[in-house]
């Protein structure tokens, strides 16, 4: 039992550090590809990549009738969510850096907070807690702080990054909450298979309206590969593993080790972009962590205790 313990110890944190690692590239690749193709169309390949890696698995599921076909027809809202955070999130990097549209887009726990009071009578309990409001307050301010204190604010191009930044923050949350709704006794690698495929359609409509797809013929063989490492790592594979460490110990711990994504993103987009925040900055982005860890520690202690 102890030999059984430690390997799924083993394995999950290998899960948890896998996603953080996989989440972290992905605003670089994005950040890097802005140069080269317009977000419709860097959106649309990447999902591509992503839907055709998981798409094996799908079919298998479907030969050997495994596949629960209610899939289809839940996937349908949280794929809509998908499309629109997804077209969000890319375009943000267009006019912020990577570091700080990562730090800008944990305020997703606000919303996902919000949902669940709305939608689940058992999260209804939290409004009780001091210590996740406090929470909730912290991520507040420090979202407040990290904005307040970007030297750039005024340019027009920042502040439409952190609308589009927000507004893919809320739709995170609706994502979110439509998955744990539609995949509560469906298996989720076959949810987010259908999810890609639905994800991709919609992202090959908004691309032939509002793209420009030619201009991925003009990439070299370099931006081709980034495409490719990004969809499999940042997308296909980033959500497995961070789905296989929820199953293995919980959503806390995973939850909590994503929220160091932000800072991991900034030292390297340090490195590549020269990208950097102030002091004051750093100091708000610290709060609105911590913040986000209490309300997060909080919800999963009401949950065990409940």
């Amino acid at each position: 039992q102890d030999n059984l313990h430690q390997r799924v110890n083993a394995s999950a944190t290998f899960a948890c550090l896998g996603a953080l690692a996989f989440w972290s590239l992905g605003p670089i690749f994005i950040k890097y590809l802005t140069g080269y193709v317009d977000s419709w169309t860097q959106n649309l390949l990447r999902y591509s990549v992503a839907c055709l890696f998981w798409l094996p698995f799908l079919v298998f599921s479907i030969k050997t009738k495994r596949l629960d076909h209610r899939v289809w027809r839940r996937a349908i809202l949280p794929g809509i969510a998908n499309i629109l955070m997804q077209s969000l999130w890319a375009a943000a990097f267009y006019y912020i850096g990577p570091g700080f549209m990562a730090l800008q887009t944990k305020t997703n726990i606000i919303w996902i907070a919000a949902f669940s009071f709305i939608l689940f009578s058992e999260e209804r309990a939290l409004a009780k807690s001091k210590s996740f409001w406090v929470g909730l307050t912290l991520s507040f301010a420090g979202l407040i702080g990290v904005m307040y204190h970007e030297v750039e604010l005024g340019e027009a191009g920042i502040i439409t990054g952190i609308i589009i930044a927000q507004v893919a923050a809320f739709m995170w949350g609706v994502y979110t909450i439509s998955v744990k709704i539609a995949f509560r006794d469906i298996d989720s690698r076959s949810g987010f298979s259908v999810i890609s495929i639905y994800t991709v359609a919609g992202l090959a409509v908004s691309a032939l309206l509002f793209g420009d797809v030619k201009t991925a013929a003009q990439m070299g063989t370099w931006q081709w590969a980034c495409v490719v490492i990004s969809g499999i790592t940042a997308i296909a594979l980033a959500h497995t593993l961070y789905y296989a460490a929820i199953r293995r110990i919980g959503a806390t711990i995973p939850a909590l080790v994503i929220l160091a994504q932000p800072f991991i993103v900034l030292a390297i987009s340090y490195v590549v972009f020269g990208e950097s925040m102030n002091i004051f900055q750093l100091f708000f982005g610290i709060v609105l962590l911590i913040g986000s860890a209490l309300a997060i520690s909080t919800q999963q202690n009401l949950k065990r205790n409940g």
